[in-house]
């Protein structure tokens, strides 16, 4: 999402056939994407990804939703999706 705003101009310009495909068992696939490294705040960029997801149908008729976002980065910014209401449930998996 955030690769394709930045090459498009902004996230408002794009349309939800660009970002989401459609994978195995007709499973919906986002890349969210983010900052460049040491560029930015990630969680801000997850947070953006949701809102525009949210806006343009994604979650409608599904049963769930799945994020993989990574887990070794200190910043604040990856809470900003919980603070906002966007999960009902949060697991951590370490290995």
């Amino acid at each position: 999402v955030l690769h394709l705003a930045a090459q498009e101009g902004s996230v408002e310009d794009l349309e939800l056939q660009d970002v989401l495909k459609i994978g195995y068992r007709g499973i919906k696939c986002v890349e969210s994407g983010g900052p460049e490294p040491g560029v930015g705040c990630a969680g801000r960029g997850v947070i953006t990804s949701i809102n525009f997801l949210e806006e343009n149908g994604a979650y409608d008729d599904v049963d769930y939703v799945s994020y993989d976002v990574l887990g070794d980065v200190v910043c604040g910014g990856f809470a900003m999706p919980i603070r906002e209401g966007k999960a009902q449930e949060i697991y951590i998996v370490m290995s």
